[in-house]
């Protein structure tokens, strides 16, 4: 734990005989709160808990939720670089943060009933973690709550004063919650179970069939294929010797534009990212969300470029300055990095030696200092290089694809 960080209080007792019930607030406007979420619940089962998964969607009356769901996913794959103009307009301090509040606690009769008789409340997305932290602070919530920080960086809007921890993915994002009146603390971040890197740990090539050669770079917007990915793609074939493979998840327009393009591959939804990012040789990433978090654990080195704005710039902002993801911010810098990822080591780059969830929440974790990582040193080319001392890491073995086609 930081050094600049209090020891946070237990907010969960777990022993022979008591199964605490958790409740969880998620919000589908996006995957990576949910998939947050079903790790959250993961953890906390297998140590004991009783846990239950709400969404913030459904807790809205008069299909409220759904229709901003639909809004917030047409903005995104419409006009993505908006996004962060829109949610600016609803930070504390704006005109319209107290009246979108107010629209926001209209769940909180769903919400009052999805927790009574839990032990813990925990959220993993502003919105419900703006209700539950009022619900705190106005007593009609007598147990603790805590949210977990999905993104690198924190808006204003994550954060309520009447939240008991925040629980953040590493020490940047802990120290701006700070800054912003929250008690926070860094939280080793969850990830699903196979996600991390396996010395030694081969796996078949998904992209077999196509016989690709050369190496490669997969290309993510997150479940909503947001962002600038076309550009992106084009991009990586201008500037490398790289295969640019998109996944082009819930956008099927998407897919098709970049289908037309000649050397670039385009998939869509997949339930095979890990074998795709073991098979590649970097992972070009715009919004620093869940899909970034999986890409540090598989051990594949990982590049932010062209960020959507809002969230996607904060976080990439943020995992820049925590060395955990290069941000290109142009295409000379792309090419660079892409030189680098290409020679780069596999290793887990989130084994940061600070506790899981349930030591933070039940109290069980020491006080450790985190073991010091190649990217803490100063920002350079260098420090980009993803090098680790070569007695911890080595390359990962790729399966040979023998090629016919080419770009």
């Amino acid at each position: 734990m930081s050094i600049d960080s209090e020891r946070p209080r237990p907010l969960l007792q777990i022993g022979p005989g008591a199964t605490p019930r958790v409740a969880i607030i998620s919000a589908s406007y996006g995957a990576g709160h949910n998939s947050a979420s079903r790790e959250i619940s993961r953890a906390l089962g297998e140590a004991g808990c009783d846990v239950e998964i709400f969404d913030f969607v459904d807790l809205m009356p008069w299909r409220l939720g759904r229709s901003l769901k639909v809004g917030y996913k047409m903005q995104l794959q419409v006009s993505p670089d908006s996004w962060g103009t829109t949610m600016s307009l609803v930070m504390p301090g704006r005109p319209l943060h107290k009246p979108f509040n107010r629209f926001l606690r209209l769940s909180t009769r769903k919400i009052t009933e999805a927790v009574r008789g839990a032990d813990l409340v925990i959220s993993t997305h502003p919105f419900s973690s703006q209700v539950i932290g009022h619900l705190r602070s106005t007593g009609q919530l007598d147990v603790p709550a805590v949210t977990y920080l999905t993104d690198a960086a924190v808006p204003a809007l994550w954060i309520n004063p009447g939240i008991d921890l925040n629980l953040a993915i590493h020490e940047v994002a802990a120290r701006e919650a700070r800054m912003l009146g929250g008690n926070a603390a860094v939280v080793q971040p969850l990830v699903p179970p196979g996600a991390a890197y396996v010395p030694g740990q081969v796996f078949p090539d998904p992209l077999a069939d196509l016989h690709l050669t050369g190496p490669r770079a997969l290309v993510t917007g997150g479940s909503l294929g947001a962002g600038a990915l076309e550009q992106t793609a084009l991009d990586i074939l201008e500037h490398s010797d790289m295969t640019p493979i998109v996944l082009c998840a819930t956008d099927p327009c998407l897919k098709r534009r970049l289908e037309r393009i000649p050397g670039v591959v385009a998939l869509g939804w997949r339930t095979d990212v890990r074998a795709l990012m073991a098979t590649s040789d970097c992972v070009v990433q715009n919004a620093g969300g869940f899909t970034s978090l999986e890409a540090l654990a598989s051990g594949t080195p990982v590049i932010t470029y062209r960020s959507i704005s809002g969230h996607g710039a904060a976080n990439s902002a943020n995992l820049d300055r925590a060395g955990l993801i290069p941000w290109a911010r142009d295409e000379i810098e792309l090419a660079k990095h892409l030189v680098v990822a290409a020679e780069s080591p596999r290793f887990n780059r989130l084994a940061l030696g600070v506790p899981d969830i349930v030591q933070l929440l039940t109290g069980s974790h020491e006080e450790t200092e985190p073991a010091q990582r190649p990217e803490d040193s100063p920002k350079s080319l260098a420090a980009f290089s993803w090098s680790t001392p070569r007695a911890h890491s080595s390359p990962s073995p790729r399966p040979s694809t023998p090629s016919t086609a080419s770009r």
